[in-house]
């Protein structure tokens, strides 16, 4: 454990097969415990568990605006290191994912300033992944 507790957070998929190729193959992420309707990945060293269920994902549930930009809500992800957030932005489009927002720079010159990009899970799961400047202004405002 790390002296910051991980969180834990379970999500819906209608496909666990689908949910390991996305999670294990094209995010790279670790896989843990499993069983044949769920699975347990290392994402950045918090516990996300893929739950294959009747429903699927309900997807997101509506979005807000920001930066001319319809953010997709629910949505979950990590904040990255900027070499660590290009190389997954690269394994997206070498993947052909359909970016809901397309990695792009907000809030330049700005507290707060950071790369962000927005796509869903073959499930329907909305993820955002930053990386900021100054690690210390992720919660300036």
């Amino acid at each position: 454990m790390t002296d910051r507790p991980c969180f834990h957070l379970a999500i819906p998929v209608d496909d666990i097969a689908a949910a390991r190729e996305f999670y294990g193959g094209v995010l790279g992420l670790s896989e843990g415990r499993s069983d044949t309707l769920w699975v347990d990945w290392n994402f950045y060293g918090h516990q996300v568990v893929t739950h294959q269920t009747a429903a699927g994902s309900p997807g997101p549930a509506g979005h807000n605006p920001v930066d001319d930009h319809q953010v997709p809500v629910p949505h979950f992800g990590a904040v990255l290191s900027y070499d660590d957030f290009h190389d997954l932005a690269g394994k997206m489009q070498a993947a052909g994912a359909e970016f809901v927002i397309e990695p792009y720079l907000r809030f330049e010159g700005q507290p707060g300033e950071q790369w962000t990009m927005f796509f869903l899970d073959p499930a329907g799961n909305a993820m955002e992944f930053k990386a900021f400047a100054d690690e210390s202004m992720i919660f300036a405002k």
